[in-house]
């Protein structure tokens, strides 16, 4: 049985990413991996709560409204449980900055590795193996523009190298380029206390660029731009008490068009059972103890990418010296049909 450029191990650099974001175009689907265990306890509902060192990812304009200095990480083995694909690692490292009359300034980073993958000829022999990545850097900029308005941009270089040039050599395909190379833009926005007190409004358009090339032109990849917009409402919020829901719905706007007209035309361009099919809904509560200990409970609605169950997580945070506050999370999140649960990690420093 001979092989191609696409062998085995390199399609599954396609499946498991869209097993992971569940959004079915656009590349790399990395870029669509959420970061903080905090939001994944919550089900991923969180673009209008954002409010610490993950918020330059989930929502810019969220950002405009800290005034610490933040730092944020997450690591997690996607897919651990499962034989074959177990060595699969998302990392995210973010950190903001407010300055005065001037807003906030963020740097985040995103890298996924997939594992060894096998390097097979056309004879099908074997040539050892090689690790596929992928690496978004972002510069983020947010403003408060009053009390209840602030507004955020995200500017990312994206490199994806999905294979080396000993790779290429071996199966012939030194044609192709084996990685792509792109840019893209976040734009956020976030309005507090929307009609009533302690209702928060957030949107955030995700990943605006050209697309990204990894052999020619003519097969180039739409980057995954996506639609998520979503409420957080603060129903208490007390001196040892704090409870929150948050609601969020997330629709990806990749297709065949160029990226403007996307924008517009990925709301209509499927028959109408599967544009609503592809709208994403997150449901996620949040209860907190004596700004000590976090308990929370969340729900993923995503039929296209048949993932629907609950989400579960907890954390622990602890300031101490009086301005230096330390938290941990951890959340379980459904996984689709690979795993029943991904297991996620993260850690924040505020000061």
């Amino acid at each position: 049985m001979k092989y191609r450029f696409f062998t085995i191990g390199i399609a599954l650099l396609f499946l498991i990413p869209t097993a992971l974001s569940a959004i079915s175009q656009g590349a790399p689907l990395s870029l669509l991996i959420e970061p903080s265990s905090r939001a994944g306890g919550m089900g991923m509902a969180y673009v209008a709560h954002a409010d610490d060192g993950f918020a330059g990812y989930w929502n810019p304009g969220s950002m405009a409204f800290n005034r610490k200095t933040q730092f944020a990480g997450m690591h997690s083995n996607w897919f651990g449980d499962v034989e074959g694909i177990n060595d699969i690692y998302y990392e995210y490292l973010g950190w903001n900055q407010y300055f005065e009359d001037i807003g906030n300034i963020g740097v985040n980073f995103v890298f996924m590795t997939f594992g060894d993958m096998p390097i097979v000829d056309e004879e099908g022999d074997p040539h050892g193996t090689y690790t596929p990545f992928d690496l978004a850097t972002s510069f983020v900029y947010a403003y408060q523009l009053n009390e209840k308005v602030g507004l955020g941009l995200a500017f990312k270089i994206i490199y994806s190298k999905l294979a080396t040039t000993d790779v290429l050599e071996t199966v012939n395909q030194t044609d192709k380029k084996g990685y792509g190379l792109s840019w893209a833009f976040d734009l956020g926005i976030k309005h507090k206390n929307l009609f009533i007190n302690r209702l928060d409004w957030g949107l955030n358009l995700q990943n605006i660029g050209p697309k990204i090339t990894y052999s020619n032109e003519d097969q180039a990849d739409p980057l995954p731009t996506n639609f998520r917009m979503g409420l957080s409402y603060r129903i208490l919020e007390s001196r040892y008490n704090k409870f929150r829901v948050n609601l969020d719905m997330n629709k990806n706007l990749a297709n065949d068009d160029n990226v403007l007209a996307s924008l517009i035309t990925a709301w209509y361009d499927d028959d109408s059972d599967t544009e609503i099919d592809e709208i994403i809904l997150n449901f996620g509560t949040e209860y907190i103890y004596l700004d000590l200990l976090s308990l929370r409970v969340g729900y993923i609605s995503d039929r296209a990418g048949e993932i629907d169950g609950f989400s579960f997580g907890a954390g622990i945070h602890y300031t101490f010296s009086k301005t230096y506050t330390l938290a941990f999370d951890f959340a379980m999140q459904p996984a689709g049909e690979l795993t029943d649960y991904n297991k996620t990690f993260s850690v924040k420093l505020d000061f």
